[in-house]
């Protein structure tokens, strides 16, 4: 491809060496870069090597230039300076890790898109049996050619940010899926595939092929509910759900697409990101479509197959019928004199015509129901479906009754006997009245079934009518005068009974009178002896069991009344009973029948933990370490240790702070005070700030190290070094962060809810600035005091779409320019993020994020805004690309945030919760140093470096025991530990 002489071969790859790695690296890896070139030696080697002096002038020209623009380079790299990365497809280099786990998630997702493919593939194969299938045919077709889109899209993004795990995809390879669109030849051969459309396949297409792709399900899922045989809740949830997610995501990509930040690495990087939330989507689509083909397409078919079997009996029958009626004709088509005869003729003739159309049309509903192409029916006019499924059986019966009223006539037209002719007709009469009342009952609870949708049953219908009839004044006055006859017949028959048996009446009173007492025996089993129970006795008799009746005898009436109530005292006796069985065999139960609960047992011990040890650093971290500073580093961490355990917390440590003087470390626990000590060889304590109101989340130390901030949930104190309390301020919202201006002491920012407070110390409102719909919970300033960087999940989509309960909200890193009032950039991120720091000189940015996720460092540049660069040429906006992702030795549980350590920043430092304390480099994100977990100390929550020295490195942890551990390494050897003193 190129053609030229060695040197300008060097020249090319000198020149592509310095765009892919920057001027700083280039000179000093030159020799590298040049060695492998045939005719080209070192440029450190002796003259002897160039034997042509244009040659060698051009390289020592190209030596010279590297050589100014790596003393350029080597200053401060935390200067806001303009990016190098001209171009926006410029990708900053990731770790080798991060390259390797960016591909297998990406690998992952494409098996999912493969599983979801092949499922509907299966589900169309399995669908063309159903009759209306077109429809979800043709919806499955463009779902999978959605599918392979969105896929090679993701490949390209991947690609571009994983270019040594990801291979491209060549355009001319995809293929269209949909097999409706290709059609064979007259030959039955098939035809080739054509490939895809790729009009419009570009990253920047993502939102609108989110879009698309929302619609695409949401138009499958209604072609699956189009058919009433059968409904899946759970394929209807997951891919209601999905639609939201997609429409959600849709609108948040569009807002980088218009703000024109879809092209940067860190928007690429958040799209990425989402195929994990989109694979768990497929993966439950995959799995309730799996289940939908083996149990709804055979429920389906076996609905259709069932409605088709009753056409074809009905057809069967009418056909039989027809020839049935057909027969009978012959004996009756001749006989023309008579009114009878002509009846008899029209009743069959019709008949005939009835059956035969019942014949035909269950057959044309026959093939209509089991037509691929057919409309669902919620499609058709009413009248052609009504034609359809309702005219075969109506025909069959008007045929029927038609044929029965011929037959009942001819018996008298032919001058049968009385006999046949009465037979006949009652016969008739009878089969003809059930004929007409099953069909009414049918037509009844089709017409209830389309009034309630199966909620009401016809007989609740007729039951709630005849309840309705019975309350109307004519009935209930018809009722009274039945009832009232009712009683004088009875009355009446009570008065002559009495004056027929008077003597046998007055032989049972006598009979009564004589035994006292009526039987009160209790049917059932026995009352069980209650050994060893020394209670008093209760009876349980009845009230007429203690009370002999009276001699006379009432009428008929209170007797019978007093019959109930006896039964009704002989249940309540039995009641009674039953209860105190139930008592007696409570009261013996033995101990050991009782409830046992095992003793508690601890779920893990800690007895097995040993103190600091730290381990060694993997070998790709010293491969990437380079420069004396670095190595200084790693022996003065292993002298690391900790020298004191502080417990004057009785509750959780919230959070912690070294003064920028270095000689306070503030405090905040759950136990609603606040302590400031004083740091030295032993930490003593300053104040204790006590709050009576309300948990402390957050410390604040001004610049000076004069003031201290302490944050409520809604208001904020503001105290000196000496713990006095200078003034309380009062918010009306909740308070979710506070800051310093830099070098201010007397102005901070309030974070509450989606605006940003500019305090003084007095508690009045300077200024405040609105973030829109993100909900922040800090924010960091710059050192120049121009922009604010704010985290945060965002409230609701531009459309105003929440994603679905299974999805995370999206989350942003805001930079926002206090002077201008717009926000220059909106970095989207998918994990939940806890806190923002930056470093001193502000080109640094370090995010820490909630749970497991490890913290990252992203670089804020100074780039030309594109936007303005008509009206004003010298805009400048931030911009932050990700530099690093500081990756633990195991996963871990990140304990509260991230911070800098070492003077300069050097360092970071991040504290797990179950007390391992990592510490990396900051700019080789090479881990440095670990510490293992402690045996005593506690679970970590919080961790804070003490910048004011690097002599000795310092920090404190808290735990949740409420104790604050102080670490520290040896100032004047590997013995000695004075600890730091202070002017």
């Amino acid at each position: 491809m190129f053609r030229g002489t060695s040197s300008t071969r060097a020249v090319f790859i000198i020149l592509t060496y310095i765009q892919g790695t920057g001027a700083a690296h280039a000179a000093r890896s030159f020799h590298d870069a040049t060695s492998s070139l045939p005719s080209v030696t070192s440029p450190y080697a002796r003259s002897e090597a160039f034997t042509d002096p244009k040659r060698k002038q051009t390289i020592i020209s190209l030596l010279d230039v590297l050589s100014e623009l790596s003393s350029e380079a080597s200053s401060d790299n935390d200067a806001n300076l303009p990016s190098n990365f001209e171009d926006d497809r410029d990708v900053p280099t990731v770790d080798e890790k991060l390259q390797v786990a960016g591909s297998e998630l990406f690998n992952k997702f494409e098996r999912r898109i493969d599983n979801l493919d092949k499922e509907l593939r299966n589900f169309a194969n399995a669908a063309r049996q159903l009759g209306s299938s077109v429809g979800i045919l043709s919806s499955a077709f463009r779902l999978r050619e959605r599918l392979t889109k969105l896929l090679f899209l993701f490949r390209e993004n991947a690609a571009t940010l994983f270019p040594r795990k990801i291979l491209r995809q060549p355009r001319e390879t995809l293929v269209n899926p949909n097999l409706m669109d290709r059609r064979r030849t007259w030959r039955g051969q098939q035809p080739p595939l054509r490939p895809i459309h790729d009009d419009g396949l570009d990253p920047e297409s993502f939102p609108g092929q989110f879009a698309s792709f929302a619609e695409d399900v949401v138009t499958f899922l209604n072609c699956l509910n189009e058919f009433p045989e059968f409904t899946d809740e759970a394929v209807n949830t997951s891919m209601r759900a999905f639609e939201v997610d997609l429409k959600y995501w849709a609108s948040c990509l569009q807002e980088y697409k218009a703000s024109g930040q879809f092209r940067y690495p860190a928007v690429q990087r958040y799209i990425h990101d989402l195929t994990s939330e989109i694979g768990e989507h497929i993966d439950n689509i995959t799995v309730n479509l799996s289940m939908f083909i083996e149990i709804g397409v055979p429920t389906i078919r076996f609905a259709q197959q069932h409605a088709a079997a009753n056409l074809l009996n009905l057809s069967t029958v009418a056909t039989f019928f027809s020839a049935v009626t057909a027969t009978t004709l012959q004996f009756s088509y001749q006989l023309t004199d008579g009114v009878l005869e002509k009846s008899v003729n029209a009743f069959w003739f019709s008949s005939l015509v009835f059956s035969i159309a019942a014949a035909v049309n269950s057959l044309l509903g026959l093939t209509w129901k089991q037509a691929m192409y057919r409309s669902p029916g919620h499609r058709v006019p009413w009248w052609v479906l009504i034609w359809i499924k309702r005219s075969p059986l109506v025909f069959l019966v008007m045929s029927v009754a038609c044929f029965s009223a011929g037959l009942m006539l001819f018996t008298y037209a032919t001058n049968q006997g009385f006999v046949t002719s009465t037979i006949t007709t009652v016969f008739t009469a009878v089969t003809s009245f059930g004929l007409a009342a099953v069909s009414a009952w049918f037509a009844s609870e089709r017409w209830i079934f389309v009034q309630h949708r199966g909620h009401v049953w016809l007989e609740d219908v007729i039951n709630e009518a005849t309840h309705r009839m019975l309350l109307l004044s004519a009935v209930v006055e018809l009722r009274k005068i039945i009832h009232y006859c009712n009683q004088r017949i009875l009355a009446t028959r009570g008065l002559i009974r009495r004056v027929s048996f008077k003597k046998v009446t007055g032989a049972i009173t006598r009979f009564r009178h004589k035994h006292h007492t009526l039987p009160t025996t209790q049917e059932g089993p026995q009352m069980l002896e209650l050994p060893q129970r020394h209670e008093p006795a209760v009876s349980i008799c009845s009230e007429y069991t203690e009370r002999p009746n009276s001699l006379d005898v009432p009428a008929t009436e209170e007797s019978e009344a007093s019959r109930r109530s006896i039964a009704r005292q002989r249940f309540k006796g039995a009641v009674r009973s039953v209860i105190m069985m139930q008592q007696a065999q409570s009261g013996q139960m033995p101990l050991y029948l009782r409830p046992f609960m095992p003793p508690r047992t601890p779920s893990f011990d800690r007895t097995s933990a040993t103190g600091m040890s730290p381990t060694r650093f993997s070998s790709i971290g010293l491969n990437t370490i380079r420069g004396q500073r670095v190595s200084t580093l790693i022996p003065k961490l292993k002298t690391l240790e900790p020298i004191q355990d502080i417990s004057i917390h009785t509750a959780l440590v919230r959070h912690l702070q070294f003064s920028p003087n270095g000689k306070y470390l503030a405090t905040s626990s759950w136990d609603r005070s606040s302590i400031i000590f004083r740091v030295g060889e032993s930490f003593s304590t300053q104040a204790v700030l006590v709050h009576v109101r309300g948990f402390i989340g957050q410390v604040a130390w001004s610049a000076t190290g004069t003031i201290l901030l302490t944050r409520l949930t809604r208001g904020i104190k503001v105290w000196n070094e000496d713990g006095l309390c200078k003034r309380t301020i009062d918010r009306p919202h909740s308070v979710s962060s506070i800051t310093w201006l830099p070098n201010s002491e007397t102005q901070f920012f309030s974070v509450e809810g989606s605006d940003v407070f500019k305090l003084d110390t007095q508690g009045k409102v300077l200024d405040s600035y609105h973030f829109g719909r993100i909900q922040l919970h800090n924010v960091a300033v710059t050192p120049d005091g121009q922009r604010l960087l704010g985290v945060g999940p965002l409230l609701a989509a531009p459309n105003g779409l929440h994603p679905s309960r299974t999805t995370r909200v999206e989350k942003r890193i805001i930079v926002f320019n206090m002077e201008t009032r717009a926000f220059e950039s909106q970095t989207p991120v998918v994990n939940d993020v806890r806190d923002i720091t930056i470093s001193k000189r502000g080109g640094n940015v370090l995010i820490s994020f909630e749970r497991k996720t490890p913290p990252q460092l992203w670089k804020m540049e100074l780039v030309r805004d594109a936007r303005g660069r008509e009206q004003y040429s010298y805009t400048q906006v931030a911009r932050l690309l990700l530099r690093h992702t500081y990756l633990p030795k195991a996963q871990v549980d990140i304990a509260g945030s991230s911070y800098f350590g070492g003077k300069e920043d050097q360092l970071v430092l991040c504290a797990g919760k179950a007390g391992d304390i990592h510490i990396w480099d900051r700019d080789s994100a090479a881990l440095l140093h670990y510490i293992r977990p402690q045996t005593f100390g506690g679970d970590l929550t919080c961790v804070a470096w003490n910048h004011s020295t690097d002599e000795p490195f310092m920090f404190a942890t808290g735990s949740h025991d409420g104790t604050v551990r102080i670490w520290t390494t040896p100032a004047f050897g590997p013995s000695a530990h004075p600890g730091p003193t202070y002017a």
